[in-house]
């Protein structure tokens, strides 16, 4: 029985009813006890057999099981009847028993079974790729922190630098045009970087410490 998700069942129609009608036939109520008592036999040495066959080990999705189908409710319940063990010893057997009514029963059980499984195993699989995506952008978050503050330390360093070069070394070399030492044209100012690197935000979110979140200070 092919099931949803490419599953598979084995399920086995060829059980024994050759004691049971000849108790349907006997009219004697011994001979027809004896007769049932022979069906249940009967239906435990099928189970024996199924289970040995192991069946389910040629198919790559099923269970590691068969389902031994009775034809008629009556041929179960008589079964169960006249040996109470039969399906304790079905599943030591890796062989379960089923009736008709029970039969859909199980098989949508099964079914239901392997589709929850199904999805939890894509929430599982979701789950390990959010994680994933997660702290792929934690350290790209990171990384952009750290250019964000090499860029101020290089902004601040040139602020730095056009001070000194325009209070130490260009204010020199006006006087020189002043005094006439050369006729060049005027030399220009250096003019100070004001723009700053925008901080992210919310990387605090991401596991960044405070101060990476906090506004820097224009120079």
């Amino acid at each position: 029985v092919h099931l949803p998700g490419r599953k598979q069942i084995v399920v086995d129609a060829k059980a024994p009813l050759e004691a049971f009608l000849d108790a349907q036939e006997e009219p004697d109520e011994d001979a027809r006890a004896s007769r049932l008592q022979v069906h249940a036999r009967q239906v435990r040495d099928h189970m024996d057999k199924l289970g040995s066959k192991a069946y389910w080990e040629a198919l790559g999705n099923s269970p590691d099981l068969v389902v031994l189908f009775l034809p008629g409710e009556t041929l179960f319940s008589t079964a169960l009847q006249h040996d109470l063990s039969l399906i304790e010893h079905g599943l030591t057997q890796r062989v379960l028993l089923a009736s008709p009514i029970t039969l859909i029963a199980l098989l949508t059980t099964i079914a239901h079974t392997w589709r929850q499984e199904a999805l939890a195993e894509n929430y599982r699989e979701v789950a390990a790729l959010g994680r994933d995506l997660y702290d792929r952008i934690a350290s790209l978050t990171g990384h952009f922190d750290d250019l964000r503050k090499k860029l101020d330390g290089a902004v601040q360093a040139y602020n730095r630098a056009a001070g000194s070069f325009e209070a130490r070394v260009l204010t020199g070399a006006r006087r020189l045009r002043d005094l006439d030492v050369t006729t060049a044209p005027e030399l220009p100012l250096a003019e100070p970087i004001d723009t700053v690197p925008r901080v992210l935000k919310q990387a605090g979110l991401m596991g960044l410490p405070d101060e990476a979140t906090a506004e820097p200070e224009i120079t």
